[in-house]
């Protein structure tokens, strides 16, 4: 299988020379978090692995020993647990291990779902660790997988072959690699049995597993649509505060996720409802919905990016009022707006509730961006005017 440089692999490499903090690195499944983190330790442990398992119940100086801790090196060697959080006192174990030998290793640790979701272990890994949250391939770290110093970096073309595929086949490594209808359908198939089945009932007490199959079911075909719990409840015959815990848990577990509204400086904002994004655009029939969703993906792994990087809080929105006037997402930053983007598979009339939008909230950009649009070179981000923008050269832009 041909491989692909991981612009995560440039991150960590980052961490590991500038921090004597921990990296912890969550993501969803397959997401290519144990290919990234494997190509640069020194020694692998893995929780779902009988020997390394009995290590770590030995305790810290167990692992030590086997990393070669107690030896003299000329670098510090990197040290990779995964799936650690699988272990009841995780937290506890690296706790010890990190103030007794955190100045004689680099360490990452790296799991299959969200690390914080785990709130089993004892105390607290405050000021031990940083967090980087891993997303599936974008436009940007296809053209350009190089890290970036600064947020907003100069645009990159990506050939057709490879937007092509990454529309089609989604951002996770395997699909988008192998590229095959068959393969594809299959993997997608079997990553939402053990998502709907293994996880569920690893991270959470939910017990009705149909019911929320079909919760899950009903949410595929909703992909930026906005959330109405009470009718979803009714569907899947649960209360409405079942349906919300429920939703959550999809959520953290990266089946999707969802994007709240903005409401500040908003006449007649909606103020309650979410609107909800899977994380694989890949399966979604419907091209408007596609489209929104291979946006919203993107836009969310740029802001976590550079909220992860330290270039500031980032935060994704949508805006809608009660007159039905909507731009699909607003991009904070440190709380305050920073663009809009309104998506369009081709569509180039500028939407007239940009320009409104980008009145009452003040944001500096407003992009209308459009799928079908060719690359051009140029630098989105120069424009403080609603302005159509080609996907392909805005998306490049982001991580």
């Amino acid at each position: 299988m041909n491989t692909y440089p991981r612009v995560y692999t440039e991150i960590l490499r980052e961490h590991l020379a500038d921090n004597r903090q921990m990296a912890f690195v969550s993501g969803p499944r397959q997401v290519g978090k144990t290919t990234v983190c494997v190509g640069l330790a020194s020694t692998y442990v893995n929780w779902d692995d009988q020997d390394s398992r009995d290590k770590v119940l030995k305790g810290p100086a167990e692992v030590a020993q086997f990393a070669g801790l107690q030896k003299v090196q000329a670098k510090s060697p990197v040290l990779v647990f995964d799936e650690l959080h699988r272990f009841p006192r995780w937290k506890t174990f690296l706790k010890g291990f990190f103030d007794v030998y955190g100045k004689n290793a680099e360490i990452i640790v790296t799991g299959s779902s969200r690390l914080d979701v785990f709130k089993r272990g004892g105390d607290s890994l405050m000021g031990r660790y940083f967090p980087y949250r891993m997303h599936p391939f974008s436009v940007a770290e296809l053209a350009h997988p190089a890290l970036r110093r600064a947020v907003c970096g100069k645009p990159h073309e990506l050939n057709e072959n490879e937007w092509s595929a990454l529309w089609t086949y989604g951002g996770y490594p395997e699909p988008f690699v192998r590229r095959d209808p068959r393969f594809s359908r299959r993997w997608h198939n079997l990553r939402e049995t053990q998502l709907l089945r293994e996880d569920v009932r690893e991270m959470t007490r939910i017990q009705e597993l149909d019911q929320l199959t079909a919760l899950a079911a009903v949410l595929n075909e909703r992909s930026s649509d906005q959330m109405v719990y009470a009718t979803l409840a009714r569907q899947v015959r649960v209360s409405e505060n079942t349906v919300r815990g429920w939703v959550g848990a999809l959520a953290a577990l990266h089946v999707g996720f969802l994007v709240k509204p903005w409401h500040r400086n908003i006449a007649q904002a909606i103020r309650k409802e979410p609107k909800w994004f899977l994380r694989d655009w890949s399966t979604i029939q419907d091209v408007g919905k596609r489209a929104e969703t291979f946006v919203a993906c993107q836009l969310l792994k740029a802001a976590e990016g550079w909220t992860d990087l330290g270039f500031g809080k980032f935060d994704l929105f949508h805006i809608r009022d009660k007159q039905k006037r909507e731009v699909d997402f607003l991009v904070t930053q440190d709380n305050r707006p920073w663009f809009l983007v309104e998506v369009k598979n081709a569509e180039t009339q500028l939407s007239s509730a940009l320009a409104l939008m980008q009145r009452q909230t003040g944001a500096k950009h407003a992009f209308q961006v459009v799928i079908e649009e060719p690359y051009v070179e140029t630098d989105c981000f120069r424009y403080q005017e609603p302005v159509v923008v080609p996907a392909r050269t805005f998306l490049s832009q982001l991580i």
